[in-house]
């Protein structure tokens, strides 16, 4: 479900303008994209501070409602002050929903306290944490998981062995980077059963 935006268009451009929406308690932004000129807006600042503590905004569809028209987007980038912390400036691109758009998700690990390789003294390195994927907005999933529970010693989770929800594809080259192991040794004996030998016969 798209997230609905209530914003009002500036008028006026510049880091001089852009100071005074803020101290008008308003954040300013820019909707960017799908070969139309840019539109300066700015968005209610108590708003949109309480709405950036969910989690996920960056994989979910803006309906903005800039008092003109409504603009379909996705959130690009938050810049924030240096020293507070607070928003100062919001990033939008514009994005037609029924067209395939290149998106960054995140990666997260689960079940790494009963996976099998680190319970055998393997080592977890999880070395890439995002995902490229190509997907409409509708089907753009908050982030891909990956179940490491059956992961052993010397197993490699490459991108092809990723999961992806129905309607989502890897983006370029992503397919041979491996996203997470469990470096260690012994990787095909961490469930050999041991074996006693007989003694040799005299």
């Amino acid at each position: 479900m798209a997230i609905q935006l209530k914003a009002d268009v500036r008028n006026v451009a510049g880091k001089g303008a852009a100071r005074a929406v803020r101290n008008n308690k308003k954040i300013p932004a820019v909707i960017y994209g799908e070969k139309k000129d840019p539109v300066s807006i700015e968005l209610d600042g108590h708003s949109w501070v309480q709405l950036i503590k969910k989690p996920g905004l960056r994989t979910k569809l803006f309906e903005i409602d800039t008092g003109k028209g409504t603009e379909s987007a996705v959130l690009v980038d938050i810049q924030y002050h240096p020293v507070s912390d607070a928003p100062i400036h919001v990033d939008f691109k514009r994005v037609d929903v029924k067209k395939p758009m290149s998106i960054t998700i995140p990666v997260e690990l689960i079940n790494t306290d009963i996976s099998r390789g680190i319970k055998s003294g393997g080592t977890l390195n999880f070395a890439i944490r995002k995902v490229d994927i190509v997907a409409t907005i509708e089907n753009v999933p908050e982030k891909i998981i990956i179940d490491m529970a059956d992961v052993g010693v010397g197993d490699v989770i490459h991108g092809s062995k990723l999961v992806l929800p129905a309607g989502v594809e890897l983006g370029l080259h992503m397919e041979d980077l491996a996203f997470a192991m469990v470096a260690g040794k012994g990787g095909a004996q961490e469930e050999a059963a041991p074996t006693t030998e007989e003694p040799a016969k005299k």
